[in-house]
């Protein structure tokens, strides 16, 4: 897979942050992306019919984050376009690109754009597939939530693509100034469901926290372990736990 970070700002801020390095290295990756899928088009649509598995060459060797940065930018630029679903333009809608007026035209699919919504719901349906948590499993609002004893859903953008599973993604949050909607400080220090492991996460790298009623059975263990193990912690006055 290519493995040139996805750079997340405009040329104009990379210059400001001293980064045109990375953010050549990126749009360069991101042109070469675009191509990869006008010739998977090319060569899996015949006339009448895209090929379902037409998407897999250009996963393997690009992966889904920088499909996606490439497929919403093209929707975003061709946003008048009818010829795409209304469920593909919102699914595009709710990824931010940044606005780079010189450089976002690089990178728009040219293929037709009917054939192209088609690849776009084959892409759509291989994210799914991979049964991620998402905002849809988290409940409350997100700028007003003390996450404080909560268990977290990490966002995929956070993690590396090999680590794409709900088991990196649950955390449970124990303490730090991000557990706080309005701190300055943004680190909290949680403790992953799945293996165990303690470090700190930045308050905004979570999507929110998860509804009890998604929790799988193999977290619930390691929860019931860590909620004991707090209130075993807490300070105590008089004989009574102080929470």
């Amino acid at each position: 897979m290519n493995n040139t970070y996805p750079y997340p700002y405009s040329a104009a801020e990379a210059r400001k942050r001293n980064e045109l390095s990375l953010w050549r290295e990126s749009h360069k990756a991101n042109i070469a992306c675009r191509n990869a899928i006008e010739e998977a088009i090319r060569q899996n649509f015949d006339g009448m019919n895209l090929q379902t598995d037409c998407l897999k060459a250009v996963l393997e060797e690009y992966g889904y984050k920088r499909i996606a940065w490439v497929l919403a930018n093209t929707l975003h630029e061709l946003k008048w376009d009818g010829r795409f679903s209304y469920a593909n333009k919102h699914w595009a809608e709710k990824i931010y690109i940044p606005t780079d007026f010189n450089h976002n035209s690089d990178f728009v699919v040219r293929s037709h754009p009917a054939v192209l919504d088609g690849f776009v719901s084959f892409y759509r349906k291989a994210v799914q597939a991979l049964n991620l948590f998402g905002a849809e499993h988290c409940v409350g609002d997100r700028a007003e939530q003390d996450y404080t004893g909560k268990v977290l859903v990490l966002s995929p953008d956070t993690l590396k693509e090999s680590c794409w599973s709900q088991e990196n993604q649950l955390w449970y949050a124990h303490d730090g100034f991000g557990c706080s909607p309005h701190a300055i400080g943004r680190s909290v220090r949680c403790t992953c469901l799945s293996d165990g492991e303690m470090t700190r996460w930045n308050r905004n790298e979570f999507i929110g926290v998860l509804d009890d009623k998604f929790l799988p059975e193999w977290a619930k263990p390691k929860l019931a372990e860590l909620q004991a193990q707090e209130q075993t912690d807490a300070p105590t006055m008089g004989g009574m736990n102080m929470k």
